[in-house]
């Protein structure tokens, strides 16, 4: 199974279906909380990695944030555009920017489809396009261990997802980043729950 090409296609092909206007309200508490944490001033920089469809992104250029949208989906990536936003495809394994290149970046629901195996080198490549001192925001679904295919899943092809409780996850992310805080947001009627991390280069 090729995880990056399975990734592709399913979000190439429910790309309509995710771009909403309507996020969940802890979504953007979160954002705010990421967005305060920043030193804003005249292009204060942003990497939405996993931008998705660019709501998020597209808030943020809308407060004055100079955002780069990354996303391993072409499809999403039009949608990005579409909104007026910087928005290039990219694997996140690989990021084409020079060595401390953003203030902050921004990553919701994008790093939990990365096999376990590879998690500590894509947060070393991510740490390598931060700036020193800049803010890392790193939001997955977890509260248990577990990676792979999700049986559930409706999307097709059906996506590869990794969760980590919370002693795992404060570990793996220490070896990278200085950990500021490990937010927990509980899911109603749901055996996961959502970990809202903010990490320090």
């Amino acid at each position: 199974m090729n995880v990056k090409e399975t990734l592709r296609s399913s979000y190439n092909q429910n790309a309509k279906l995710r771009d909403k206007p309507d996020v969940v309200s802890w979504k953007l508490l979160e954002r705010d909380h990421f967005l305060s944490l920043l030193d804003k001033r005249e292009q204060t920089t942003i990497l939405d990695l996993g931008a998705g469809t660019g709501q998020h992104g597209r808030y943020m250029a809308d407060h004055g944030f100079d955002v780069t949208c990354v996303d391993l989906s072409p499809n999403m990536v039009d949608a990005c555009i579409q909104k007026g936003l910087k928005a290039i495809e990219m694997d996140m394994y690989r990021l084409s920017f020079e060595d401390d290149a953003f203030d902050g970046i921004w990553a919701l629901n994008s790093l939990l489809h990365i096999p376990k195996a590879d998690l500590l080198n894509v947060l070393r490549e991510i740490r390598r396009v931060l700036k020193p001192g800049g803010v890392f925001y790193m939001g997955v679904y977890g509260g248990y261990n577990s990676e792979g295919i999700w049986e559930d899943d409706p999307y097709q092809p059906q996506r590869f997802f990794s969760f980590y409780d919370e002693i795992a996850m404060k570990e793996t992310v220490s070896q990278v980043f200085t950990l500021q805080e490990f937010r927990t947001v509980s899911l109603d009627g749901m055996k996961l729950d959502f970990q809202g991390i903010v990490l320090r280069k």
